[in-house]
């Protein structure tokens, strides 16, 4: 499985990096204002600053919802360096544009999926990946993990390339449970993937070899 940041904060995303287990990062409107990231050239500066951190795919989100718009914006993102992923969201014009695309060869993020049909669509279109979320599901009564289950069952019957990555991922159970069920990527926060470095055992287990350690040494 490969685990993706979600977020814009570069900081977290070295820290990451650091650990050695970043494969990506997924951005959106959202997270870069959290950051303070406005206006067009400044956004565009931090996504190549981004994929100047990561050696892996950034996804990048149009902003645009028509199909001239986010051709338009998505070559712009593409072009800034190879590891974009243009993020396109689910809707009509958007399956255009993942098909237009794809038969460029840039690769695509689908993201707001919230049904398995959204999701085969957007893997016969071209996309490279796509983004079911999770958390978004559960928290109007809906399974989000049952969604990933049957995205990653059709693309399986079907060998589809496209690749599941488990978005609104927000705890280390929703992680293992995505890693579970076969999810290609999960992308989450950063206290999400150091969660799971915790058990109370292992803290335990360390506090009691560095006691004995210290008792045999003084």
């Amino acid at each position: 499985m490969k685990f993706f940041l979600d977020t814009a904060n570069l900081k977290e995303i070295q820290e990451a990096v650091e650990l050695g287990v970043l494969d990506g990062v997924t951005t959106n409107p959202s997270l870069m204002a959290k950051e303070g990231i406005k206006g067009t050239d400044a956004v565009m500066s931090h996504y190549k600053q981004i994929c100047e951190i990561v050696d892996g795919d950034v996804s990048a989100e149009v902003i645009a919802t028509d199909f001239e718009g986010m051709i338009r914006e998505g070559e712009a993102l593409a072009e800034l360096h190879p590891n974009i992923v243009v993020k396109v969201p689910m809707i009509k014009e958007g399956v255009k544009a993942i098909r237009y695309f794809s038969d460029k060869g840039i690769k695509t993020n689908c993201t707001l999926i919230f049904s398995a049909g959204q999701a085969l669509l957007a893997a016969k279109a071209g996309a490279t990946y796509v983004s079911p979320f999770v958390g978004r599901l559960d928290d109007i009564g809906h399974d989000g993990l049952q969604l990933v289950q049957q995205i990653v069952d059709i693309f399986s019957n079907y060998g589809y390339p496209t690749q599941v990555l488990a978005a609104s991922v927000r705890h280390v159970p929703h992680l293992l449970q995505c890693a579970e069920l076969g999810a290609d990527v999960v992308t989450c926060p950063l206290s999400v993937i150091t969660g799971l470095l915790n058990h109370p055992l292992t803290d335990k287990g360390l506090a009691t070899f560095l006691a004995d350690h210290q008792k045999a040494n003084s």
